[in-house]
């Protein structure tokens, strides 16, 4: 295995802000545009790379509450429709006393804001949940299509009977939400509660949307599309192996379109496996949390191990080293070939590039 590194560390730290450490950075792309949003303590924060990811603006503020979740893959979503920047994340007032909380509120809601001038001022919120209260496990993912449409999905508690998957579309780049769709509720009574789903949109605008399920003693992953947004297809499981766990790993994996086909990454036990339905997994390396993003040369992965975050490019057979240090990782491709890197390390966001 590879040990030389691969990536560019950017002169670009961002955190901690005051005296909460900056967490959950998330990317987006267009063209040499390379957005980030992340959370530190009870804000939401957003900076732009106007030269593919050579350097960043100064942070700008989004939104805050009492309460933003940021840990274990909750947090701030970003994506770009057309030419407005859309960011989403769950935000609420009131702690949670139930027992395994976990710093959860016990209110609030998922809530988009939209920019049309790069990311200098934002909009007020718009609630994307109809039923109140339904998201607030924290744990939803945001993708948007060629034709400027978006689409989010979540773990939603609504029923009071178990987690579901639910999911809302917009056509305004993120200023309206549809009605909330049921995309998938598990036969035996929950899916896995606290591993976050994933969304992809190709260039016809189809939606798919991964998440762990929970059958039979299994934590294994399915995903389900649809068309226009209102109605999903049969889930489909993803890989031919198992994973038979009493507890929920919290850790959902991630999700690409590489040339029109569906592309997976995600965990089983300590082991990181590439998929796409219908077909077997295939192992790339042990450790935990990864991100994924296909670009013009190719599918990058990045995840955590213990030694730091470790990466796989185009062209390249093995797993490399971009950091010694650092967790929760994402990452994006570029339209010139290259993709960035963005992670947690020490109370700050590192960026890296990745060619």
């Amino acid at each position: 295995m590879l040990s030389v590194f691969l990536g560019t560390i950017l002169a670009v730290n961002f955190g901690p802000v005051g005296a909460d450490p900056a967490r959950a950075p998330q990317l987006a792309a267009r063209g040499p545009l390379v957005v980030m949003a992340f959370g530190a303590g009870g804000a939401i924060y957003f900076s732009a790379s106007h030269d593919a990811g050579k350097t960043f603006s100064p942070a700008v503020k989004v939104s805050e509450a009492a309460i933003v979740p940021l840990n274990r893959h909750r947090g701030p979503r970003i994506a770009i429709s057309r030419n407005t920047i859309v960011i989403s994340a769950v935000m609420g007032q009131t702690l949670s006393r139930e027992q395994h909380a976990h710093g959860l509120p016990s209110d609030g809601d998922l809530v988009a804001w939209r920019s049309r001038d790069e990311g200098r001022t934002w909009s007020k919120g718009a609630i994307i949940n109809d039923v109140p209260g339904a998201p607030t496990e924290g744990l939803h993912s945001l993708a948007s299509a060629e034709n400027g449409n978006l689409f989010a999905a979540w773990l939603d508690k609504r029923s009071g009977k178990g987690t579901k998957l639910y999911g809302a579309r917009s056509t305004d780049s993120g200023l309206t939400w549809s009605k909330n769709v049921l995309i998938y509720d598990s036969p035996e009574g929950t899916i896995c509660e606290c591993c976050h789903p994933s969304v992809a949109m190709d260039s016809t605008g189809q939606i798919v949307v991964m998440w762990r399920n929970w059958l039979d003693g299994s934590r294994d992953m399915y995903l389900a599309r649809s068309s226009d947004g209102r109605v999903f297809s049969k889930p489909e499981k993803l890989g031919t192996g198992t994973w038979k766990l009493n507890a929920c790993p919290m850790d959902g994996g991630g999700m690409a379109m590489q040339h029109g086909r569906v592309v997976t990454a995600w965990r089983r036990d300590h082991e990181i496996f590439l998929a796409s339905p219908g077909a077997a997994e295939q192992a790339i390396g042990e450790g935990v949390d990864v991100a994924i993003s296909s670009g013009t040369k190719g599918l990058y992965a990045v995840w955590t191990t213990p030694a730091g975050i470790r990466a796989v490019s185009p062209g390249h057979s093995s797993s490399t080293l971009i950091s010694p240090t650092g967790s929760f990782p994402s990452v994006i491709a570029l339209p010139s070939g290259s993709a960035v890197a963005a992670w947690e390390d020490d109370g700050k966001i590192s960026v890296a590039t990745v060619p």
